[in-house]
């Protein structure tokens, strides 16, 4: 059996329109034995930057640490709040330098850019490899049943139809589009808890509850989602 499902869980992020969202079980576990269901797997690292580690869970809190001690390092010496792109080369040199001995952690970042507040989100493998994408990022024990409900149930620009007035779905049919956005960040919510939950109730080494967050340009919504206890 593979260490990095040794405690198991699962860490997922997901790109909406000027917004991003991560999210994480709540699960520690040493293989199929539960020990506690509030274990933090997310972790703040700027005032619109997070981090989810996936993996071992004594890497998970060595690996948060060390990242914060780089990061006000950082900021200390630059006198400025990092941008997420090059926080995930910090974490990238980082998990390089272990190559031959690596942290067994998966990261998974999300963002807004300090100045610019474009949305960012992007994975790492265990020696720092990074990707960046457009939609969604996944890591953890389940990553197949996150990827399955992500590729059904995120779209583009995500804007919740149901919730628009007839007046705004006329607007938007000639062009315009209606002047509440705080939708936007609603339906983003919704998408990564729906995915996240279907997910990890298929996986029996994570679940126990989901953290949520959901980063916008100018506030953070938190949630804990039940889940199932089994």
């Amino acid at each position: 059996q593979s260490i990095m499902s040794y405690n198991g869980g699962a860490v997922m992020a997901m790109r909406g329109k000027n917004c991003v969202a991560i999210a994480a079980d709540r699960r520690f576990g040493i293989q199929a034995q539960m020990v506690t269901t509030d274990f933090q797997k997310i972790f703040p690292m700027g005032e619109r930057l997070y981090i989810g580690l996936a993996g071992l869970a004594t890497d998970v809190q060595t690996v948060s640490q060390r990242l914060k001690f780089r990061l006000n390092l950082y900021e200390l010496k630059e006198g400025r709040q990092i941008k997420p792109k090059t926080f995930m080369s910090m974490v990238s040199n980082l998990l390089y330098e272990r190559r031959f001995g690596p942290y067994y952690i998966e990261p998974v970042i999300a963002g807004l850019d300090p100045k610019t507040f474009e949305p960012f989100i992007c994975s790492l493998d265990l020696i720092g490899c990074p990707m960046e994408t457009e939609d969604f990022v996944v890591s953890g024990t389940c990553s197949e049943q996150m990827y399955g409900m992500c590729e059904s149930l995120w779209e583009p620009d995500m804007v919740s139809w149901t919730f628009l007035r007839r007046s705004d779905t006329t607007m938007m049919a000639n062009g315009f589009r209606p002047a509440a956005s705080r939708q936007e960040a609603e339906d983003l919510f919704e998408t990564i808890s729906q995915a996240m939950l279907n997910a990890v109730d298929r996986d029996a080494v994570s679940g126990m509850g989901v953290v949520v967050h959901v980063i916008e340009k100018d506030k953070i919504t938190t949630r804990t989602l039940k889940a199932r206890m089994d």
